[in-house]
Parts: C-alpha cells; structure tokens; sequence
C-alpha cells in the first residue's frame, strides 16, 4: 500500500466554483481516499504541506493528435510510421509536463500508442483513441492526389495515411467501427463537414449521410462507446446531432437556434480557439497554402462568438486544442484565449469534469473527490483569478501526479 498525504491544501476540485482553503486530501493505492479539512498526519508513506498552495484535478485535452508531427500533412508523405511515433513520443511526455494527465486523441491515435504509455514504456497523459477518423470522398481526410484514384489505403504505409481511412455506405462503415471497437477503440470520429487543412473541401460542405453517420452511431452505442463529429457550420452540426452524435468538434461556425439542438441533444461542443489563433501566425512561413490560410482566417474569426452562442444555449463545452506539428507548444494557449470570453473557473471545469464526462469517466477524472483517480497538480496562486497561472507552467506548476505517483515536483515532502 502506498499512501501520500496532502496537507494545508487550497482546493479546487474540478467543480465547484470556489477554493476551499485548508484542505487535506490522502491518495492511497492511485486513487483519492479522502479529502477532508480536519487535521491529518500520517506516519505512513509521504506527507506534503502545500501551505496554500492550489491543489487540482489533472488537466484532459478532448481534442489532440498525438501523431501529427507535421503542420503540413503533406510533408507526413515519406515518413515511416516507426519514425512517426519515435517523433510523437516527445510530444506526448510534453503533453504530461503541461499538467495534461489524459488526452483524447480524435484520428490517428490507437491501442498500441495507448496501451505503451498505460504499460509505462512511454511517459505521457493517459490516452484515449479512436483509431483513424473516418472521411467520406473528397472529404476532410481525403488528401489523395488528382491521380490517385484507389480507395485501398493502408493506413500502416506512412505517417500521411495514418490519421484517416476513406470509408463510404452503410455496411462498410459498419464494418469499420465494428472492428476498431474488436481492438479497442474508445470512442469513434467522423468527419461530418469540410475542413481547414484539407485540399479539395469547403468548410461548409455536409460530409456523409445522415443514415450513414447514424449507423456508426449504433455500432458505437452496441459497445457502450460513442462518436465525435468533426463539423464547423451549423448545416453540418444539425445533421451529425440528428444522427445521434455526442461531442460536435469545433463548431466555430455555429448559430444560437443549432447550438439550442445541441444543449436539447444533451451533446458536447469541444472547441479548439487555440489551433487557429496560433496556426494563422505562424502557418504561411510554415507552408500552408493560401487557399487553407483563407479558410484559417475564416473560422478564426468566429471562433469566441461561438463560446458566447453556446453558453447561451447552455452546451456543455469540453476544451480541447487540436494541434499540429510545430504548434504544439501553444497546448496551454486555450486556456487564456478561452479566458477573454468566459470566467476562469468555467474554463477549467471544461478542461476538468466535463472532459472527463466526455471520455466517460465521469467521477473517476477530473475531479478531487474520495474514489476518483488520484491525478492531481499542485500550482502556485489562484487560477480562479488568472488563467496565466495554468497557462506558464515553468513558472507556476509544481507538482504533477498521475494515477496516485509522483511524475514531478520540486516540493519536499514534510
């Protein structure tokens, strides 16, 4: 049995909107045993006075790729896939020294990168994967060339291929989901709408049949997992939610009658402001093309208009990010840009117990409570008050916690 003590702790605890201050909270065995404001000592295992310090939940991206080591997907063309996934292992243990203890991977992250960080081979946030999103034709995963007209892609033949497979009709689609959940798929992504970074597509573009999307839907509820949908307009969005899809990705092009149809849905919106604001930067010197930095500039535009509608309309919001390659290190970046338009603690909330509704483990992540799963940060100062405190944490963080053992810290034990 192993047993760490936290005493003198100011909590949040991943829902309520205010601290508490001189709480206590005793993880034992890699979960939290109690939390508590009466006095504890312990003369087991390793005690930390926090002397005020905040103590939280681990953070949870609900949209990251944890492959895309390039912004510019063509440049994926000729890598191995060993050679991308020796190039994602740092991303991902960055993701970790950020205070991220899970991240839901939305294309491209599978069971063997999920299962090597669960075994210990790779240091990293708990992941959870869907495998290759799912593109329809000329769709948003659809970067074939003009002459390349076969549809047998082997998403194993190179880090271009890996994040998306090209699936079309009712009982293929089928096929697809079934077996991605045989593996052990945790969720599946389709891509409902045109995209940014693909070539041929309109944002606005309905991508896939309601029947087709709904389809996949039942395949996922079979097994008691669910499907996010990658959609900007509302055209898009309504279709996806009426074929019974839970977590709507990006939605930055959203109006207040279809962000209502999402909150009735008791579905998700995930936004990810972050991505474009730091992409429409840096992405022309990078080498995006004109014609994806005109649809850049677009839904950047929109995208803190859409936080207003779907409060309003009373979604629930996740938080994800949804980075690229080079972009990567903006992770934290969500946080203040999401800040401009929303109170501090709703914010975190996102990034904290709705997350963890959305991955389906409501209780167990992201929150301090007796059962959960001890993943937890200690910070500096009140992060109710300002967002710069999660979102530097060289300066701030002090102490990281993952499944009930200390990945880092720089606090002595009392």
């Amino acid at each position: 049995m192993t047993t760490t003590l936290f005493i003198n702790a100011t909590l949040f605890d991943g829902v309520s909107d205010e601290l508490r201050e001189g709480v206590s909270v005793v993880v034992e065995d890699g979960r939290i045993k109690e939390v508590t404001t009466e006095r504890l000592t312990s003369s087991e295992g390793v005690t930390y006075d926090l002397k005020g310090r905040t103590l939280m939940p681990g953070l949870i991206d609900c949209h990251a790729h944890v492959f895309a080591i390039n912004l510019v997907a063509e440049r994926n063309r000729d890598i191995a896939v060993t050679e991308m996934t020796a190039r994602a292992v740092p991303r991902i243990r960055k993701m970790l020294d950020r205070g991220f203890t899970s991240v839901r991977d939305v294309a491209g992250g599978d069971v063997g990168i999920r299962n090597g960080v669960a075994k210990g081979f790779i240091p990293g946030p708990r992941l959870f994967v869907g495998g290759p999103g799912l593109s329809q034709i000329g769709g948003h995963g659809d970067h074939r060339s003009l002459t390349d007209d076969s549809l047998d892609i082997d998403v194993n033949a190179s880090a271009f291929n890996f994040d998306c497979h090209i699936v079309e009709g009712e009982q293929a689609l089928r096929s697809h989901v079934r077996n991605e959940l045989r593996k052990g798929a945790d969720h599946i992504k389709v891509l409902a709408s045109g995209g940014v970074g693909s070539p041929t597509d309109a944002i606005d573009q309905i991508q896939y049949s309601e029947g087709e999307i709904r389809a996949v839907v039942e395949e996922a509820e079979v097994r008691g997992k669910y499907v996010c949908a990658h959609a900007y307009e509302s055209k898009a969005i309504a279709h996806s939610i009426r074929a019974g899809v839970r977590t709507i990705e990006h939605a930055n092009l959203i109006d207040a009658e279809t962000a209502k149809m999402v909150a009735d849905a008791n579905a998700f919106i995930v936004p990810t402001l972050v991505a474009y604001e730091v992409t429409a930067e840096h992405g022309q010197e990078l080498g995006l093309s004109p014609y994806v930095m005109e649809k850049l500039n677009y839904v950047n535009e929109s995208g803190l208009k859409m936080l207003g509608l779907a409060s309003d309309a009373g979604v629930r919001l996740g938080f994800g990010t949804d980075l690229m390659g080079e972009m990567e290190f903006a992770q934290l970046q969500e946080f203040t840009i999401r800040a401009r338009v929303q109170r501090p603690v709703d914010v975190l909330r996102s990034a904290t117990s709705v997350n963890a509704e959305i991955v389906q483990k409501e209780g167990e992540l992201g929150v301090i409570a007796p059962g959960a799963i001890a993943d937890i940060l200690v910070v500096d100062g009140n992060p109710l008050e300002d967002m710069a405190i999660i979102a530097e944490p060289e300066k701030n963080l002090r102490l990281i916690m993952k499944d009930g053992a200390i990945y880092k810290t720089d606090l002595a034990a009392a």
